[in-house]
């Protein structure tokens, strides 16, 4: 199989798919190691291709002229529970997390793709994290950072907001 036509097959599987798609997974579908991947995807990207790496998998990142987005500050400690917790209220009220940033002293703006809409991303986002036995960035910023949230509407994204800070994930002033 040429390049471009694996490129092309790549992006329609990614294209197609409801759900993001791992490494191993396209190259076992593209009978190519999963390094192939990881490099076609970057020359991709670097060609103008939206693709998304999150801790699920890669997708195509698709507009959603609909949704409407806000940046909510969030502090909390880096206990897994505390994550689970402030990602459920967001998602149980019909946001999706897009991202997580913080504000790093060298590099600047640290941002991590997360595209978690659910409860199940949520659970499949904190086994992730500690199977792993990486840190989360907030860890960087004494737990302050910063999420890009999308919702169906501003009503949805202001009971997130209240939601939060009943909680207490807002920061002080």
């Amino acid at each position: 199989m040429s390049t471009d036509h694996r490129r092309k097959r790549l992006l329609q599987c990614l294209q197609t798919s409801q759900q993001p798609v791992t490494g191993a997974q396209l190259s076992e579908e593209l009978g190519v190691t999963r390094q192939v991947i990881v490099s076609d995807i970057a020359l991709m990207r670097a060609s103008g291709v939206r693709i998304v790496a999150t801790p699920r998998g890669y997708m195509v990142e698709q507009p959603a002229d609909h949704l409407h987005y806000r940046t909510i500050a969030s502090q909390h400690n880096s206990d897994p529970e505390a994550i689970r917790s402030e990602l459920y209220t967001i998602v149980d009220l019909g946001g999706e997390i897009l991202d997580v940033k913080v504000e790093h002293p060298l590099y600047g703006e640290l941002t991590a793709s997360l595209q978690i809409r659910s409860r199940l991303h949520v659970d499949q986002f904190i086994v992730s994290l500690k199977d792993s036995k990486a840190e989360p960035l907030l860890v960087l910023t004494d737990g302050l950072h910063l999420h890009t949230i999308a919702a169906e509407s501003e009503a949805v994204l202001n009971q997130i907001s209240t939601a939060l800070a009943a909680k207490h994930f807002v920061p002080e002033d």
